[in-house]
């Protein structure tokens, strides 16, 4: 296969897409309900995700052997972690906005579907600039680079956190949308009807709407247009380090779409469990720090012979798993002041 075509027959496009969809499918029906996503079931759906990937991960390697089955792994689990300080701006944003526990579900429902539209157009734009020439690996380098260097320098205090209520996509939206201030059930929008009977409750006495229309939006959007919003930000760091372990577009896409589909159960699981893992930011940013020397090994190698050696999938792979597996262990050697206070029953 010429690597960053597609370069795979029918049936395995097929065997992907037909998985996906169907996920899909049961997840949305599985969770039709408006009801808060327990933590138990959380980490069931986590590891019936994870199951999925894994039998993808199984069929890559029966069809096209353990090479590119190890680089499929090595994506997913990049994207799966780096996919964890986006969950956390998404606990922001839900914050910002109010959104009860039950409908959260919903929103990250939607936006996943849209992260699916987003990722294929950052990866098939992300793979085709490679096509440039191997100088590209370089700016891809400083991309990665200077995400792990703007992790290093952020903070996580509350104060530090963004007010997303008031967000340039959110006043934009406001712009382009007339929205009723209140949550009105899980609706994204309210029609007339809905909306008198909504304005006739005695809590929304005197409430005055912006201008008239025949449609209205709810919180509930303009939640969900932060949330894609800050997921597209996150395409910019995440798409070029998937790309740095492979520039398969089959197996860059399905890495990340396998990863993103787990992100709702993920969210609910990390949401939990967010004090308990302190060192898994520190094992990210080592990473991508990984990510950017492979890329600048291999342009150099391209461009002018040296250092003639190369970091093959493997590694990759063994280097990935080994980091992350040393942020875990080191969250509950060495955890944090928070869980140290609450553990011993402190304020």
């Amino acid at each position: 296969m010429i690597e960053g075509s597609i370069g795979y027959p029918p049936a395995t496009i097929a065997v992907f897409c037909a998985g996906i969809i169907g996920f899909i499918i049961l997840d949305l029906f599985v969770h039709r309900g408006d009801r808060p996503v327990s933590l138990f079931d959380a980490i069931l759906w986590s590891l019936v995700w994870i199951a999925a990937s894994l039998a993808f991960f199984g069929y890559i390697h029966w069809q096209y052997g353990a090479e590119r089955a190890n680089l499929f792994l090595a994506g997913y689990l990049l994207e799966k972690v780096l996919s964890v300080d986006n969950l956390m701006v998404f606990l922001a944003i839900f914050s910002a906005f109010s959104i009860p526990e039950a409908y959260r579900h919903r929103i990250l429902y939607y936006g996943v579907i849209g992260a699916i539209l987003f990722r294929l157009v950052f990866v098939m734009i992300g793979t085709s600039i490679y096509a440039l020439g191997p100088w590209v690996e370089f700016l891809f380098a400083a991309v990665i680079t200077w995400t792990a260097v703007k992790m290093l320098q952020q903070k996580h205090d509350d104060e530090e956190l963004e007010d997303y209520a008031h967000h340039w996509s959110v006043r934009l939206t406001e712009r382009l949308v007339p929205v009723f201030p209140k949550l009105v059930g899980h609706n994204f929008f309210v029609g007339p009807k809905v909306l008198a009977a909504e304005l006739e409750k005695p809590e929304n006495a005197g409430l005055q709407l912006a201008r008239q229309a025949k449609l209205y939006a709810t919180p509930l959007l303009l939640c969900l247009v932060c949330v894609e919003f800050a997921d597209i930000v996150f395409a910019f760091d995440s798409v070029p380090a998937i790309i740095a372990v492979t520039k398969d577009p089959l197996l860059v896409y399905s890495a990340m779409i396998f990863a993103i589909l787990g992100l709702r159960s993920l969210y609910f699981v990390l949401a939990a469990m967010q004090r308990y893992l302190a060192h898994l930011g520190k094992a990210v940013i080592a990473l991508l720090f990984f990510i950017a020397f492979k890329l600048c090994v291999n342009a150099a190698n391209h461009m002018f012979g040296w250092p003639d050696f190369e970091i093959d999938p493997n590694l990759s792979l063994i280097v990935v798993v080994c980091v992350l597996t040393a942020g875990v262990i080191a969250s509950f050697v060495f955890p944090s002041a928070v869980t140290r206070r609450k553990a011993s029953g402190r304020p």
